[in-house]
C-alpha cells in the first residue's frame, strides 16, 4: 500500500482526535452527575491503563526492566484515590488542593516503598534497579500527570466550572499541535531538534504560538464569565506556555518511541498511533495548567 499523503495523515489525526475528546468532553458537561463524574473517571482511568501499559511496552523494547503489573494496579490506585478525594469521598469534604496533595505524595512514598519490598521478592536481583526506576516513571509520567485533569475539573471554588478549564487547556494543546502541524507542512525549513523529531521545525514551533494564542483569545472571549480570574492578559500567557509546553510534549514522548526503534506508541488510533501519541502534550499541560490555576487565578496575590 502507497504511504498516506500528509492531507490524509492530518484527517486520520483529526477524526481520531475529535472523536475521544468529543466523548470526553459530552461527559463532562452532561447535566447527569452520574455521567459527568462516573463516565468521566471512567475515560481517564482507561487512558491511563493503556497510556501505561504502551509505556512499559516502549521500555521492554528498549531492552530495560519493569515490574509491570504493580505499576498498572499502583497506576489505577492513584486515580481512583485522587477521584474519592477530589469529590469529598475520602478527607475533607470539599477537596481541597492541599489534602489531595497530601494523598498523592503518601501513595507514592508507599509506591515506592512497595517496589523495593517487590524487588526483594523476585527470583533475577541483577535488573532490580532498573525495574525500579523503569516501574516509579511510568507511574509519574503518565497517571500522576494525568491526575492533574482531575485535580482541575474538580477544583473547589469554581461552582463545578472547573470543567471550562479542561475544555480549555485541552483545546490549546490540540490548536497547538494542529498549528505546529499544518505550518510546518506548508513552509518548515529550519529543523528543530532532527535527530528526535526529523519533521518538527521551528516554523511550525511559530504555528503552534500563533494559532494557540488565537484560539486562547477566543475561548476566554466567549467563555471567560465561566473561569474565574481568567483575561486577556492571562489568555495571551497561558496561549504562550501551553502551546511551548504542548510542543516539549510531544519532543519528550518522540524521544522515548526513538529508543525504543518505534515510530508510534501503538496502533489504537488511525492517523495517530497509541495513546501516548494522543496524550503527549496533554501530559505536559496539565499540571501546568492546574499551577497556573491554583497559584496565579486563584491566587488572593494576584486577585485585585
Amino acid at each position: 500500500m502507497p504511504s498516506p499523503t500528509k492531507t490524509q495523515v492530518f484527517l486520520r489525526r483529526s477524526v481520531s482526535t475529535l472523536t475521544l475528546w468529543a466523548v470526553v468532553l459530552t461527559a463532562m458537561f452532561s447535566t447527569s452527575r452520574l455521567v459527568s463524574n462516573g463516565v468521566f473517571e471512567l475515560l481517564v482511568v482507561t487512558m491511563a491503563l493503556a497510556g501505561l501499559l504502551e509505556f512499559y511496552d516502549l521500555a521492554e523494547k528498549r531492552g530495560l526492566a519493569c515490574f509491570r503489573y504493580t505499576g498498572v494496579i499502583g497506576g489505577v490506585l492513584l486515580m481512583l484515590g485522587t477521584f474519592l478525594n477530589v469529590t469529598g469521598h475520602l478527607g475533607t469534604a470539599n477537596g481541597s488542593p492541599a489534602r489531595v496533595n497530601d494523598f498523592e505524595t503518601s501513595f507514592l512514598i508507599l509506591f515506592v516503598l512497595g517496589l523495593c519490598v517487590r524487588q526483594l521478592m523476585a527470583k533475577d536481583n541483577s535488573t532490580g534497579l532498573t525495574a525500579i526506576a523503569v516501574t516509579l516513571l511510568g507511574l509519574m509520567y503518565v497517571p500522576w500527570l494525568l491526575n492533574f485533569i482531575q485535580k482541575i475539573n474538580f477544583f473547589p471554588g469554581l461552582g463545578g466550572d472547573g470543567k471550562y478549564f479542561v475544555f480549555y487547556f485541552i483545546l490549546l494543546t490540540k490548536f497547538s499541535d494542529m498549528g505546529a502541524y499544518v505550518v510546518g507542512s506548508l513552509i518548515g525549513k529550519h529543523k528543530m531538534i532532527p535527530r528526535i523529531s526529523p519533521a518538527k521545525t521551528w516554523e511550525g514551533f511559530a504555528g503552534a504560538l500563533v494559532v494557540s494564542t488565537g484560539a486562547s483569545l477566543a475561548f476566554v472571549h466567549f467563555f471567560g464569565n465561566h473561569m474565574p480570574g481568567m483575561n486577556p492578559m492571562h489568555a495571551v500567557i497561558l496561549g504562550l506556555i501551553l502551546s511551548s509546553t504542548a510542543v516539549v510534549g510531544d519532543l519528550i514522548e518522540s524521544l522515548f518511541k526513538r529508543e525504543a526503534g518505534l515510530k508510534d506508541s501503538g496502533k489504537m488510533f488511525p492517523g495517530i498511533g497509541g495513546i501516548l501519541d494522543l496524550l503527549d502534550s496533554l501530559l505536559f499541560n496539565a499540571p501546568i495548567m492546574y499551577l497556573y490555576l491554583r497559584h496565579v487565578l486563584t491566587s488572593p496575590y494576584f486577585i485585585s
